[in-house]
């Protein structure tokens, strides 16, 4: 209940709308399908009116002054970055653990300590999806490029450096491709970390998918 009404009065906050009373017609939010002024096929509104009341009007006047009452609290800061930033004490503890090559296992839906994060996932079917398992190991863009660099014998900061050569497109091509495919960096990530388009980077992420492929390469040296 608390994460729908902080998500709901975003537009407030964000002053994209006046008050409650502009916000019960905002068309890109899901308050005002909840109010019943909007309509979504694909939104679940009966799952958050069911916390209120069973009855849908009598819902929609609790929910609505519950909603109400949290313009006052402002910005929540529990409520707000990835859930192991969260529930470990901000982004400082965070780099101090990675600078001590500490890693855990961490998913922005997730609110709760490295263990708790591996159940939750486990339970979804999820844990043994290929990317958590490598942010689990520890892997980022840098150790991607440690691995391009090892396989075309070239340091890792040439690869981020401009060039037409084919060693380095060749290389950038296949960071790109492992960045997208095994991490789930997006193509806004990594443009500016190359210094080149977005267009660009999904261009060289399909000419890596095919350099790996006819190589017969793979993220972890195995």
């Amino acid at each position: 209940m608390e994460l729908v009404r902080y998500i709901h009065l975003n537009p407030i906050r964000a002053r994209l709308v006046a008050d409650i009373k502009a916000l019960d017609k905002y068309p890109f939010c899901g308050h005002a399908v909840i109010m019943g002024k909007k309509k979504k096929e694909w939104q679940d509104d009966a799952y958050v009116l069911k916390l209120f009341d069973k009855k849908r009007s009598t819902a929609r006047r609790r929910y609505k002054i519950f909603v109400q009452k949290g313009i006052q609290e402002g910005k929540r800061p529990e409520l707000t970055g990835g859930g192991l930033i969260r529930s470990s004490g901000g982004w400082s503890v965070i780099k101090s653990l990675r600078r001590a090559n500490i890693h855990f296992n961490s998913d922005e839906r997730v609110l709760g300590d490295s263990d708790f994060v591996e159940r939750v996932l486990k339970a979804a079917d999820e844990f043994l999806e290929r990317k958590y398992q490598l942010k689990f190991q520890g892997y980022d863009i840098d150790k991607i490029a440690d691995r391009v660099a090892e396989i075309y014998s070239i340091k890792p900061e040439e690869i981020f450096q401009p060039g037409k050569q084919p060693v380095k497109v060749k290389a950038r091509s296949l960071l790109c491709y492992w960045a997208v495919r095994e991490l789930g960096f997006t193509m806004a990530d990594l443009a500016p970390k190359l210094n080149i388009s977005q267009p660009a980077v999904s261009m060289s992420a399909r000419r890596g998918e095919r350099i790996a492929s006819e190589n017969g390469y793979s993220l972890m040296d195995e």
